[in-house]
């Protein structure tokens, strides 16, 4: 903990986004002791054009329109957050790299660069640390010159498994690892395939808002609307149900294999893919679309058992899903596949799946593992798992390091 220093933390996760990220629980668990200036990653002018009906761009498009940053309101942030808004983008990641790319990419940057010294003149930054988590399309690191003690790079997926950031994303944060100070990557897979990049590469978890979900097992939560007259077992995932993760395939031979029971989903739609399955055709599966982080306690609450249905290929190999903890800290039994590392680092307390068949034959096992030492045990592993415990790694890596900068800058006699 370093109560004396500034963040400065540009990342790929708008603060206003109506679900949460792994950099805004950072931004917030950062804010307990220090001053956090949060950068959203900025509209390009496409976007600005397509969103303009949006509250988000209706509430800045006066200075979005001007090309100038906005400092905005936060009302359910800490106070020690400053959310900032930076000025519109040219679009260009469909271009292939080449002369025009390159030079748009340098106005791109130094757009964001000149927004990110305005901060830092604006509030008269002398004593900070500057975060990019997860966005090399702009300001990977920061010049010297703009004074941070250092900079550091946040990975937390594989760019390469996902065609549109692999198109420059991948190169751009190679970049980015390379010159940071400080590199941290969410999982061992990621490790092994960045750690190359730089010898000061570190793996920093996810973790969990531990005390939101908590609250499963601690109070009387109502049943939420969806459910609320379904009587049967309920299974359920919860998270962003893409094409790239989920595997639909396998819960389409759930729901058909377990007809007794209620398979409930919920997390935004991102691709028509449930549809390709029939999942919405089928009588025993519930799609809620997306909740608030808060409300998902109301629903864990009726989940006898919960899922991590991942397929298992090159991007899920780097997860250490958020989930996992959150399901823990609920009490909840849990079935996943074995996708990763990290997710078989559970392996105790968590039923791991060999293939679909298996997966569906644990089902009836983990609807029965729900006895109160089992439920005790999986959320002291989660109370291990916590964001403020994820700073402390933070700082007990980043400490000796602004240590040492502070000695090199100190007069020699």
């Amino acid at each position: 903990m370093n109560p004396d220093i500034d963040i400065v933390y540009f990342s790929l996760f708008p603060w206003d986004h109506p679900y949460s990220s792994v950099s805004l629980s950072f931004a917030k668990e950062f804010a307990k002791h220090n001053r956090v200036f949060y950068i959203n990653h900025p509209l390009t002018y496409k976007d600005f054009l397509s969103r303009y009906q949006e509250p988000a761009v209706q509430n800045r498009k006066k200075n979005l329109w001007r090309g100038k940053l906005q400092y905005d309101t936060t009302p359910h942030l800490p106070d020690n957050i400053i959310a900032v808004q930076p000025p519109n983008t040219i679009p260009i990641n469909f271009l292939p790299f080449g002369k025009w790319y390159t030079s748009l990419y340098q106005r791109n940057n130094q757009l964001i660069l000149k927004a990110i010294q305005q901060i830092i003149d604006d509030y008269s930054l002398k004593n900070f640390i500057y975060i990019n988590c997860f966005n090399p399309f702009y300001a990977g690191v920061l010049p010297k010159s703009m004074g941070a003690q250092l900079s550091i790079y946040q990975c937390i997926d594989d760019m390469m498994e996902e065609e549109y950031t692999a198109r420059h994303g991948n190169r751009l944060e190679e970049q980015a690892i390379a010159n940071a100070d400080v590199a941290f990557v969410t999982s061992t897979n990621l490790y092994k395939l960045k750690s190359h990049l730089n010898p000061e590469t570190y793996i920093l978890h996810n973790a969990a808002d531990i005390d939101i979900f908590m609250r499963t097992t601690q109070e009387n939560l109502p049943r939420p609307a969806e459910i609320q007259n379904v009587q049967t077992p309920i299974i359920g995932f919860m998270g962003n149900l893409n094409e790239y993760r989920v595997d639909y395939a396998l819960l389409r031979k759930i729901a058909l294999s377990h007809t007794d029971k209620t398979l409930l989903l919920i997390g935004p739609l991102n691709s028509d893919d449930y549809k390709h399955h029939g999942l919405d055709q089928l009588p025993n599966v519930i799609l809620t679309g997306g909740k608030n982080i808060k409300e998902l306690p109301q629903y864990l609450r009726y989940m006898d058992c919960a899922l991590i249905p991942f397929r298992v290929n090159k991007q899920t190999a780097s997860v250490y899903p958020l989930k996992i903890n959150e399901y823990l800290a609920a009490g909840r039994s849990v079935i996943s596949s074995s996708f990763s590392d990290d997710i078989r680092s559970f392996e105790s307390q968590i039923l791991l799946a060999n293939d679909h068949d298996h997966f569906i034959q644990l089902i009836d096992q983990a609807i029965a593992a729900n006895q109160p030492q089992q439920v005790a045990e999986r959320i002291a592993l989660a109370q291990t798992n916590t964001w403020t415990a994820r700073v402390a790694q933070f700082w007990d890596i980043v400490t000796p390091k602004l240590k040492n900068i502070k000695t090199e800058q100190q007069p020699s006699s």
